[in-house]
């Protein structure tokens, strides 16, 4: 009996995979939603349709179309995903003020922010900390999540951002690679394989523009994590413009030299970002007056609000 009842119960990554590539017709739109890859998002499906044995999407050359069934199918499972959720939350609402679910970037929350949770802890030894790492937005809704660091613009639905502090950026490489490619003036740098990161889509245009230069540039890798673009450098694969603060024991080392001695400001910057659902929580409010203080401290002027 038990198993036939669990036929009729999808798991709800299966479900959530469904509802969303059900929402946006499309399986790799689905996937950055999701946070998962698009074979992830493939595997789901398939396991729900086999599931149910039935077809819940056409395969066509614009993407996927819902079929009969599943159109059906998707405005239940939607309403029933909504409903989860709600009652998620409210459950989550009755908690005590304890714990602190906090999203963090992978190389800023352990070279910045580790190094001063200790002082948060002494202050409120009450409170628990959750922590998360997350890049890029993502949807506060059933996350559980009360509040995250974000780097880039204070454009983020549904949120208060809160302006914890600007980064200077450098061009930096191994001193290998800047023997074998040397630099002689700034342009140079245009010819020679340049990183990208996700969460700083400009920034190579903007540091050059601050130069006064507006000539193109080849294309090159492109990351996801901080860490990763780091390591590239260090095994001598490019040039990354990376924060200073965040390099420094690369920098001290030698791992790591300067590609050309110019720093400007970043089009981006640090935020703490909470949902409007969770400003009353203290917890949250607690470690925001906390961070801002300390981001303020370390910039040497103080914050603002966004």
């Amino acid at each position: 009996m038990l198993t036939h009842q669990r036929r009729f119960l999808p798991s709800t990554s299966a479900l959530a995979a469904f509802d969303s590539v059900a929402k946006l017709g499309s399986f790799s739109a689905a996937a950055n939603e999701l946070a998962l890859t698009q074979g992830a998002i493939s595997r789901q499906i398939g396991l729900l349709e086999d599931q149910l044995g039935v077809r819940l999407f056409e395969r066509t050359n614009r993407g996927v179309e819902l079929t009969p069934i599943g159109k059906t199918y998707a405005k239940g499972i939607g309403q029933a995903l909504a409903t989860i959720r709600t009652l998620s939350l409210e459950a989550m609402a009755t908690r005590d003020d304890t714990h602190l679910r906090l999203a963090i970037l992978p190389t800023f929350g352990t070279r910045w922010l580790m190094p001063r949770i200790p002082d948060f802890l002494a202050k409120n030894p009450s409170i628990i900390i959750d922590f998360a790492t997350r890049i890029g937005q993502f949807e506060f809704e059933g996350s559980g999540i009360d509040a995250a660091i974000h780097i880039g613009e204070p454009n983020w639905p549904g949120t208060d951002s809160q302006f914890l502090m600007h980064e200077m950026v450098v061009p930096v490489c191994s001193p290998t690679f800047l023997t074998q490619n040397p630099v002689r003036r700034a342009e140079d740098l245009l010819s020679k394989p340049l990183f990208d990161m996700a969460s700083r889509p400009r920034a190579w245009d903007h540091w050059f523009e601050s130069l006064g230069i507006s000539e193109g540039r080849g294309g090159g890798m492109r990351f996801e994590q901080f860490s990763n673009v780091v390591q590239a450098c260090v095994a001598g694969l490019g040039i990354a413009l990376v924060p200073t603060f965040l390099i420094e024991p690369e920098l001290s080392g030698g791992q790591l030299v300067r590609a050309w001695d110019h720093e400007t400001k970043s089009a981006s910057a640090y935020y703490l970002v909470r949902p409007l659902s969770k400003m009353a929580y203290q917890p949250a409010s607690k470690f925001a007056n906390w961070i801002i203080e300390e981001a303020r401290a370390f910039s040497g002027h103080p914050a603002s609000s966004s």
